[in-house]
């Protein structure tokens, strides 16, 4: 797998049971993500968002810690998100494009059944359009 150098990297501090995502920016600023836990334990995801992908809408959702060192790459195309399952620190390596807020997008965070069901989500977040709403990868894969 050839993954893209990092162009930026981003820290994210969650209290216990905070749920961040569904993210991600649509084409031409599309964004990869290589995710690991610096502190605490996470639940991450990654949402196929290719419209023409026989996967689409299907997800992969990993347990990232400081104690077992996993990272997970998020290829454009995906909506990224996790939950934190105890207080977490979470660095993530941004590819491709820095951010842009006129190309960011995202799917609302009930797309996924998350292991701490009291969710803590951001005003932001819970505004996300489920995913037969949301403006996703149209030509892509």
């Amino acid at each position: 797998m050839n993954i893209p150098a990092p162009k930026q990297a981003n820290v994210s501090f969650s209290k216990s049971g905070v749920v961040r995502g569904l993210h991600y920016q649509l084409p031409p600023k599309e964004q990869g993500k290589i995710v690991t836990v610096m502190k605490g334990r996470i639940i991450d995801v990654a949402v196929d968002i290719r419209k023409k992908s026989k996967s689409f809408g299907k997800y992969v959702q990993a347990e990232l810690s400081d104690d077992n060192h996993y990272m997970l790459w998020i290829p454009p195309g995906f909506a990224h998100g996790f939950q934190a399952l105890e207080d977490s620190t979470v660095l993530y390596f941004v590819t491709h494009n820095e951010y842009s807020p006129p190309h960011e997008r995202c799917v609302n965070y009930t797309t996924i059944d998350w292991p701490i069901k009291n969710v803590i989500v951001s005003e932001k977040d819970a505004k996300c359009p489920p995913l037969e709403r949301a403006e996703v990868f149209e030509d892509w894969g």
